[in-house]
């Protein structure tokens, strides 16, 4: 069994990915992307965020190569840009619908949930999931970490 108290967290992936996406402003872009809004001055509306903060977020995710930048033109206009997931990006998906269902379940009275999540081909609802490899269901009380690849204790010295 691991002591979680001797585990060197230098290399924490909780701690990094906070680092790119760990703030209020950054949840909501990647959400609104999820849900297609990629332009700038939708993104301003939607969520009411101010523009310098939304520039600096997206150049921030652009540079962590979460977002891209795409050129498009309206008629009579100049050309501007919409930011648009990568497949990094997407793989963010389960992080967002976490934050949801975690919001349905302990924010939101039973009856303010605003949006349910369903297989648009059965319509039946969805709902995350932790399971093994071969698809099973694992309950929260059979969980458990191992040590990784990157493994070390505090009393070991970091490889260079």
């Amino acid at each position: 069994m691991i002591d979680w108290k001797d585990v060197d967290l230098d290399n924490c992936p909780v701690v990094g990915a906070l680092d790119v996406i760990g703030d209020r402003w950054t949840m909501l872009i990647l959400r609104e992307a999820m849900n297609g809004v990629t332009r700038f001055d939708e993104l301003v509306d939607h969520i009411g965020i101010g523009r310098s903060t939304l520039s600096d977020r997206i150049k921030k995710l652009v540079g962590a190569g979460i977002l891209t930048e795409r050129t498009y033109q309206e008629t009579g206009s100049r050309p501007r840009h919409e930011y648009v997931l990568t497949d990094k990006g997407w793989g963010l998906r389960n992080v967002v619908v976490a934050l949801k269902e975690w919001g349905d379940r302990h924010v939101l009275a039973a009856d303010e949930r605003p949006l349910d999540l369903i297989d648009k081909s059965t319509g039946s609802p969805v709902r995350l999931a932790l399971v093994d490899d071969d698809g099973n269901l694992v309950p929260d009380e059979r969980l458990r970490h191992a040590p990784g690849p990157g493994f070390r204790t505090l009393s070991e010295p970091a490889s260079s």
